[in-house]
């Protein structure tokens, strides 16, 4: 394994970021190419996504233009690179947390040209995730090509994914901090200054051949007006922030849910993403011919800028755009498209925000809301609440727009839309589609006194015990009066004999195996621990005995099921350290 000195490391991601930089003007020249072939058969990578596209030439026929540009993604994914369907980021993830940071460098090809057509032909999904993606796979070529040490390969590629971030929408701030939040495993000096340098390098490149522009423009006079915001204003935003912490749960469950519909209804990936795109092809006809544009194909950076203008005013067709855009984007990436979630997001919390302002202002004359103000807020509630990324997505907002009074407001509406969504679930967007896996990813970065500390106090998911007579239907009654999916511990008399974990739970309810006794699907395969075991022992006895789960006990080894307090899974100890899954179980990435 090759050992890099410091000053190396720092050259390495200094190169990161002017591929990512590189990579992302390619990459929208691509989506510009793609576009204008697919609507106007021109060879062309002119394109201004602020500004709405021309009707196309086809007429009617535009409704199977994302049908043919759908094919062609599901033919280059299946036979090239299956890691490039679906919205890039949770690929990433898991390869940092589960697969030692190994990317296959083909990915970097496929993602861009699926997404590219994927987008260009009318998706309805986002540039950011393929560039992310890009850039996270550039570094982690480049680490395996070099033969970099593990934490070095994990640094390059948080340094690629914060640069497509910085690189798309010049917004280097925000690229460092998307890598702090959802990338980096370790926060420290070794690891964030590469992070720091690379999203640097990557927004300078970009800013040469795209210019020095924020990505969204806000007038001067609305600018200036955010600099004396009443109290009653402030209020609004509370609300708003909540409102939006909905939205971004509508907006998640909604493309988990149009996926397994789509995987249920229709087997064959082909047909699957073709129909799924014939009904994006209606809506985007159907906008075209009623409404003079297409409003929701692509990544819908022109209708942002509307609602940021203040150009669309109707609440209902407010309320239309936002609707149909989630319905949209849930058909293109869960019948098998290829694209990002993050601009998608931007659209809801932008209709979202406009919207809330229209109708605020018509209850409340007085209270003085900016519509475009309310779009930037909601902008960044949505990313917060769906993403995660609540830091990213305030600071993002604050670096798209240029207006530092706003920051305020950002952190108030960012913080609840966060907190909405964490009340309700910890999974988001991103980690969802993990989960459904069974690979769990933590929410934070905790030092390593944290593995000191006793198991017990990071252990949220409650127990329930039952007979292992009882079956899957009598679980789903007992749920219902609840709403967190519980780990379960089967008896045998006064004993604990099997466990069944909470996402084993949540799968079988899932798929409705409801009438089998859960004895069937419990595992025996567990130990017990005191209940004052410290995380860092813990550790120890899961690598120790290659199990996944462990019962906290009063009495070690239990003589009675009452002894038993919680259960503790691999996937419970992932969600409260940075520890990847490979220092749990060695095995898990091989």
């Amino acid at each position: 394994m090759f050992r890099t000195n410091p000053a190396f490391h720092l050259v390495l991601a200094f190169f990161v970021g002017i591929v990512a930089g590189l990579g992302a003007v390619a990459f929208r020249r691509l989506i510009g190419l793609m576009h204008n072939a697919f609507f106007f058969g021109q060879i062309s990578s002119r394109f201004d996504d602020l500004r709405h596209s021309a009707a196309s030439f086809w007429g009617l026929g535009v409704v199977l233009v994302p049908v043919l540009g759908g094919l062609v993604v599901v033919w280059l994914v299946r036979t090239f690179a299956p890691e490039a369907k679906g919205h890039g980021v949770p690929e990433v993830m898991d390869a940092i947390y589960y697969g030692s940071g190994v990317i296959r460098p083909v990915v970097v090809l496929v993602k861009a040209l699926a997404s590219s057509i994927s987008i260009g032909s009318g998706g309805s999904v986002g540039r950011e995730g393929p560039i992310i993606q890009i850039g996270a796979a550039f570094g982690s070529s480049l680490a395996q090509w070099l033969r970099l040490q593990e934490w070095q390969r994990l640094g390059l590629i948080a340094a690629g994914a914060g640069a497509g971030i910085a690189a798309t929408f010049n917004t280097p701030v925000g690229g460092i901090l998307f890598a702090i939040e959802l990338m980096l495993v370790e926060v420290s000096a070794r690891t964030l200054v590469p992070v720091m340098i690379a999203t640097g390098t990557a927004a300078f490149v970009s800013r040469l051949f795209l210019g020095d522009y924020p990505s969204f423009i806000i007038s001067q006079h609305i600018i200036n007006r955010t600099m004396h915001q009443s109290a009653g204003a402030y209020a609004a935003y509370v609300l708003l922030g909540l409102l939006a912490g909905g939205a971004g749960l509508l907006f998640t469950s909604s493309l988990y849910w149009t996926e397994d519909r789509f995987e249920r209804w229709i087997k064959n990936p082909y047909a699957r993403h073709a129909a799924g795109m014939l009904g994006v092809g209606l809506v985007i006809y159907f906008m075209i011919t009623f409404t003079g544009h297409y409003y929701v194909e692509g990544v819908g950076y022109a209708t942002v800028q509307d609602v940021l203008d203040g150009a669309i005013t109707h609440p209902g067709f407010l309320l239309l755009l936002l609707l149909l855009k989630i319905l949209t984007f849930s058909v293109t990436l869960g019948s098998g498209g290829s694209g990002g979630v993050f601009s998608p997001s931007l659209y809801v919390g932008a209709v979202l925000g406009g919207l809330y302002a229209v109708i605020a202002n018509h209850l409340l004359p007085g209270i003085g809301i900016s519509m475009t103000i309310a779009a930037a807020l909601g902008m960044a509630g949505m990313v917060a609440a769906s993403t995660g990324a609540a830091v990213t997505g305030a600071v993002m907002i604050f670096e798209m727009t240029s207006d530092y009074h706003i920051i305020i407001p950002l952190i108030i509406v960012a913080s609840l839309a966060f907190g909405v969504r964490r009340l309700i679930t910890r999974e988001t967007i991103y980690t969802r589609k993990l989960i459904r896996r069974g690979h769990f990813i933590p929410e934070a970065r905790h030092s390593n006194l944290y593995l000191m500390r006793p198991a017990g106090e990071f252990m949220e998911t409650p127990l329930i015990r039952v007979k292992g007579s009882r079956t899957l239907a009598d679980i789903a009654v007992l749920l219902h009066r609840g709403r967190e999916i519980p780990h379960i511990l089967v008896l045998e008399g006064t004993q604990p004999r099997a466990v069944l974990t909470a996402p084993r739970v949540r799968e079988l309810l899932r798929h409705r195996q409801t009438s089998t006794p859960i004895g069937n699907f419990a595992s025996e395969d567990w130990f017990s621990v005191p209940v004052d075991c410290q995380i860092y022992d813990l550790v120890a006895r899961f690598r120790a005995t290659h199990q996944e789960c462990a019962l906290l006990c009063r009495i070690d080894p239990p003589e009675h099921h009452e002894d038993v307090i919680a259960i503790v899974t691999i996937e419970d100890v992932l969600a409260y350290t940075s520890l990847p899954m490979r220092l749990l179980r060695p095995h898990a990435a091989q």
